[in-house]
């Protein structure tokens, strides 16, 4: 499997590509990373150097896989944060060649908007380039469950509020959602959840509550998801495998003590996830 990945990338710590690309590598997929900034650290610190590339420069370095005519064996491609309109028509644009080269391709859009405790944090005309532009061409999106509200025009809590704003999000074009952070009001106390939908039913995972929060762990999530995904089609042992690695992941970075995943330690999680956790079918 090639995956075709456009994220942003940092030096020091995990988050977009830094994050995505080494588990994906450990699974066996061959990545090909396309960054869109090139930070010293992520912005959760306040401060950071480095530059952002321009839409030019990041459309040039596609074009310049394109001319290898390495187009017709790309699988997948994975987006996540898009730090402006360019970028997106960049994404969109990269997404039409490759399917054009390879019908069979698919494209996974991380909607990167915003989370319940901080809000969007994005600026104001990325949701609308999400929803309108972006979301109508991706086949599978993997939004938490602020973005999947923000997405819909809804305010998913329950179960089946959830369920209908994913309808929702697929009618919009996704054939599968993923669907992050679920925290419904009955669920059990400390733990929270991931639903997964498409064609064939949903499914959701349950996992015990870590009092952390870790830069990346979305777009790790994200990756690994639609890797296992685009292999077998199985939404539940994609689900199941996802929040297993993920899970010993923030295990380990929680235990650490440390701000940044312990994403090179915890490599056993991805190649050989313990499957502690199984997804439910709940239609």
């Amino acid at each position: 499997m090639k995956i075709l990945s456009i994220q942003s990338a940092v030096a020091y710590g995990h988050v977009g590509n830094s994050a995505a690309v080494f588990p994906l590598q450990r699974i066996g997929v061959e990545v090909l990373p396309v960054y869109t900034v090139n930070f010293s650290n992520h912005t959760g610190y306040g401060a950071w150097r480095g530059p952002l590339i321009s839409p030019e420069d990041v459309a040039a370095v596609i074009t310049g896989i394109e001319e290898r005519e390495v187009f017709p064996a790309i699988d997948v491609v994975l987006s996540g944060y898009q730090g402006g309109a360019g970028i997106g028509d960049v994404i969109i644009d990269a997404v039409a060649r490759i399917k054009a080269a390879n019908p069979a391709a698919i494209y996974s859009c991380d909607p990167v908007m915003g989370n319940a405790r901080s809000g969007c944090f994005v600026a104001p005309e990325i949701p609308v380039l999400l929803r309108e532009r972006v979301v109508p061409v991706a086949d599978i999106i993997t939004p938490n469950q602020f973005e999947l509200g923000y997405l819909t025009g809804t305010e998913p809590d329950s179960l089946e509020s959830t369920l209908a704003s994913v309808d929702l999000a697929r009618a919009m074009g996704p054939t599968t959602v993923l669907v992050t952070s679920v925290e419904r009001p009955d669920r059990e106390e400390g733990t929270i959840e991931m639903l997964a939908v498409d064609d064939r039913g949903a499914w959701i995972v349950q996992t015990p509550l870590l009092p952390m929060k870790a830069n990346g762990s979305g777009d790790v999530t994200a990756a690994l998801f639609t890797a296992h995904y685009a292999r077998t089609g199985d939404a539940a042992d994609a689900l199941a495998r996802t929040s297993s690695s993920v899970f010993d992941l923030l295990t380990r970075t929680h235990e650490s003590g440390e701000r940044e995943l312990q994403l090179v330690e915890s490599q056993e999680a991805y190649a050989h996830p313990r499957m502690q956790f199984t997804a439910s079918q709940v239609r």
